[in-house]
């Protein structure tokens, strides 16, 4: 019976240690390449207010093989393009990630700070320092593509590519192997010392193409016959603008190339930004031999034409429609590129945006919607303060829906700072536009109700933001909006995004569930097994992760 128990212990031991080998000598398993594709000012209806005219290989494949979270809201205000990027990416919001904004204004200087401008980085493929010098040293947390350097010892490559200088950077995080963004002055692909000192090879070759000058050499015209853009406003509608040297807001665009020509960033607002930008990226896998090892690489991407043709033209353009399908036709053609290059089922791609987009006022307007325009001026404001106290000037600056009192003016009168700013507030919401207007460092007590309370409260940047937040009427711009639109707000037609996963390791379905923008960069780090960003304060989104 001794015996007996011991050949059994003997087995069981041996099968153990078969096992313990197996496990060893198993590889992690990760996906060859993360593909990440933020698609700028794309509001969630997106996806279906055009579904009938998507081919069945761009969209509708995400939404068909992907998983698809339709209800994922943007945490924090003010929802711009620098922030929403870094949100994406960090799992953060401004308060902890510091990116407040694309620009905010620094009270210790006095002055406005661009999110990625960096004086003693010099540009890179470019002669222009205002388009060159830019790197990550605003940005506070580590993101996604930072915890993977991290955690493959920083085999793994990272490589981010944008029309934008911010949605490249931020993204690619602090120590890519490269992040190259769109230079108006030459048509090129650019970066700074920062990342290198000359571009590589493969930069080099694709610039060399100019391929601008293709994409834009026909001219713009839709890609379906016009009367099928049943789902748009008529063609030449008044709250449009204008794009190049065009002198009304319709179809055809037969100047874009000689426009182009004149001034590169034309291209910008026409489909062909976004073509131009995936072709990039396509470069940058054969270049940098992304998804080829058995190392997870990342690439960040970031389609910004539709933002620069939302506030152009506004959502209910024949424009925005035409840059949407014929974005539909470019992403069919990059994941086939993918497919095979990398290996279908070898990859994981996601969708998002990093903030919707409002309908124009005129838009608004004609169809009897609430609506209207606010102002930011301060010399009014001013004025009224010192009516009262008897000092000129105690606002500073009025930017991102915040206002910026002068802290030193207010002690060198010994004024009470608590007495002016709550005069001010009382102003403000006196203001026929105004909604609430709430000082930013009692919000989280304030009687607003949620979701603006967390928002304003995650948005607040107590080093970088202002010191009242302004919550504006639904639907109301701001004044310099008369045309096209804007975004920023925390309404829904700004906060609710899109976002999808497909590809490796990523389930098939839907889920209507409540989910936020900062549970992205969770997710990834759930599915590639690695840390979550420093500043990280979502949750893995964890129903969409698993076949």
């Amino acid at each position: 019976m001794f015996r007996k128990i011991q050949i059994i212990g003997i087995l069981a031991l041996s099968t153990f240690s078969l096992n313990a080998q197996k496990n060893r000598s198993t590889q992690l398993e990760r996906p060859k390449l993360v593909v990440g594709l933020v698609v700028d000012q794309m509001r969630w209806d997106y996806l279906y207010r055009y579904y009938e005219k998507y081919g069945n290989d761009g969209f509708k494949r995400l939404l068909s093989q992907g998983y698809s979270l339709n209800n994922v809201h943007i945490n924090y205000i003010p929802t711009y393009t620098a922030i929403g990027h870094t949100t994406i990416y960090t799992g953060s919001v401004p308060a902890i990630h510091g990116i407040s904004g694309n620009d905010w204004f620094d009270k210790t200087t006095g002055k406005n700070v661009y999110c990625t401008a960096d004086d003693s980085v010099k540009p890179v493929g470019t002669t222009d320092a205002k388009v060159g010098s830019h790197s990550p040293r605003n940005l506070w947390s580590t993101t996604i593509t930072d915890e993977l350097l991290l955690a493959t010892n920083f085999k793994a490559k990272v490589v981010g590519v944008s029309l934008k200088d911010r949605a490249s950077i931020l993204p690619a995080g602090h120590n890519p192997t490269g992040a190259y963004w769109f230079d108006d002055t030459t048509g090129n692909f650019v970066t700074s010392s920062y990342y290198r000192n000359e571009l590589p090879k493969w930069v080099n070759d694709f610039n060399s193409q100019k391929m601008g000058d293709q994409l834009v050499k026909n001219g713009w015209s839709t890609l379906l016959p016009i009367a099928e853009y049943t789902e748009s406003s008529p063609d030449n509608s008044p709250w449009e603008g204008l794009l190049g040297s065009a002198k009304t807001p319709t179809f055809p665009y037969s100047n874009l190339a000689a426009d182009y020509q004149a001034k590169k960033d034309n291209i910008r607002s026409t489909p062909f930004g976004n073509t131009l930008t995936l072709k990039a990226a396509e470069a940058a896998i054969r270049g940098e031999q992304l998804g080829a090892d058995a190392i997870t690489d990342f690439l960040a991407v970031n389609l910004a034409s539709t933002d620069y043709a939302g506030h152009k033209f506004g959502p209910n353009s024949i424009e925005v429609e035409d840059v949407y399908l014929r974005l539909d036709r470019d992403l069919a053609d990059f994941f086939k590129y993918l497919d095979q290059t990398v290996g279908k089922d070898q990859y994981t791609v996601f969708l998002s945006a990093d903030h919707g987009g409002a309908h124009s006022e005129g838009f608004m307007e004609e169809h009897k919607m609430p609506t209207g325009f606010y102002g930011e001026d301060n010399k009014e404001f001013n004025k009224q303060l010192k009516d009262k106290f008897n000092v000129d000037k105690l606002i500073t600056k009025i930017t991102n829906n915040q206002v910026y009192l002068d802290d030193k003016l207010i002690a060198d009168n010994k004024l009470d700072a608590e007495q002016v700013k709550q005069y001010l507030i009382d102003i403000l919401n006196k203001d026929k536009s105004v909604l609430f207007a709430v000082d930013m460092k009692k919000a989280g007590s304030s009687s607003v109700p949620e979701p603006i309370k967390t928002r304003i409260v995650n948005g607040y940047n107590w080093q970088r933001s202002g010191d009242i937040q302004v919550i504006y009427h639904d639907s109301w711009l701001p004044s310099y909006s008369k045309l096209g639109t804007t975004h920023g707000s925390w309404n829904s037609y700004d906060s609710h995004i899109p976002l999808i996963f497909m590809g490796w390791g990523i389930k098939s379905g839907e889920s209507n569930k409540d989910y936020n923008m900062t549970d992205i960069a969770p997710t990834l780090s759930a599915l590639l097994r690695i840390q979550f960003p420093s500043g990280n304060i979502g949750n893995p989104i964890v129903e969409a992760i698993g076949k």
